[in-house]
């Protein structure tokens, strides 16, 4: 049975513009629930300054707090030499480092231009493989940006280009604000696979406008087995309106499941903790699938 790879994004990426707040033991508490419902790659936290970003705070104590039998990685986002110093204080073993194939989104989201994140996380990139870390390479807004209209499949292939000349190990495409549609991902494909094998790139969907399902069947006809996904649908991007989340987990599970693909993840076990992280927020469940899965445990 093909093998497909989800990396759990909803406790970094899920989590970051959350209002209500969360304690570390409450992140760690999820992360070890989600292993053991048999999540193999997921984000732990992000070593940002807790000042912008006060729900990756602690994330040193998320890291000692979870539990990571053999085959589980912990990823991390390192946004520069600052956060890289804390990183490599934990046994984290992906680092991530986030650019955007849009130049206004960039300046606005990490106050630089493109070649300037770049360049910042050079010395990030080098000083994480050396201390032998892997490097995942972020790339947002790679159909979409919500200040400059549609992103050329040129432009991101530069970006990926880049990366790849940083050093990542695997890049994974962002669409940010949820808006591509199949043909355009199979366009912005045809553009970045000549530069890295289907192997070592990942689709990252947000649901904005429902389609990331059918996105993400595009990436299966195109040899992709690597998607990001978010517990319960979490996410969203804070600088476009009505951007409404990363696609869930559960949702995905479910598709992969129809289609034959094998990942080893139990969807009800995912879905209760959806339902957890739900709670503890106080909102809805944006998962079609958890909430399928709730109301029939609810007869």
């Amino acid at each position: 049975m093909d093998k497909v790879t989800l990396v759990e994004v909803g406790l970094r990426d899920g989590l970051q513009n959350e209002k209500t707040p969360l304690t570390a033991q409450q992140r760690a508490g999820w992360f070890n629930a989600l292993v053991a419902a048999g999540v193999q790659r997921l984000e732990a936290g992000s070593f940002v300054s807790p000042k912008w970003v006060p729900q990756m705070a602690d994330t040193d104590v998320v890291m000692a707090n979870i539990q990571r039998p053999a085959g589980v990685t912990a990823e991390v986002l390192v946004p520069n030499e600052k956060g890289l110093e804390a990183a490599l204080k934990t046994d984290a073993e992906v680092f991530a480092i986030f650019t955007a194939a849009s130049e206004t989104f960039n300046q606005r989201n990490i106050n630089c231009s493109i070649d300037e994140s770049i360049a910042r996380f050079r010395t990030v990139a080098a000083k994480a493989k050396a201390d032998g870390r892997r490097v995942r390479g972020y790339v947002s807004c790679v159909v979409g940006c919500p200040y400059e209209g549609k992103v050329s499949p040129g432009q991101v292939a530069r970006v990926v280009e880049a990366l790849l000349e940083l050093g990542s190990d695997e890049i994974s495409l962002g669409d940010t604000i949820g808006v591509a549609r199949p043909r355009e991902i199979h366009q912005l494909l045809d553009a970045v696979l000549p530069l890295l094998p289907a192997s070592k790139l990942a689709l990252h969907c947000h649901d904005t406008w429902g389609q990331a399902i059918a996105n993400i069947m595009a990436g299966l006809q195109r040899d992709i087995r690597i998607f990001d996904s978010a517990v319960a649908g979490l996410g969203g991007c804070p600088y476009a309106k009505g951007a409404t989340g990363n696609v869930a987990t559960e949702d995905v599970l479910y598709l992969l499941e129809g289609e034959g693909f094998s990942t080893g993840i139990d969807l009800a076990a995912v879905a209760r903790v959806g339902e957890d992280i739900c709670q503890a927020l106080g909102r809805s469940n944006p998962s079609g699938a958890g909430r399928a899965l709730a109301a029939r445990h609810a007869d």
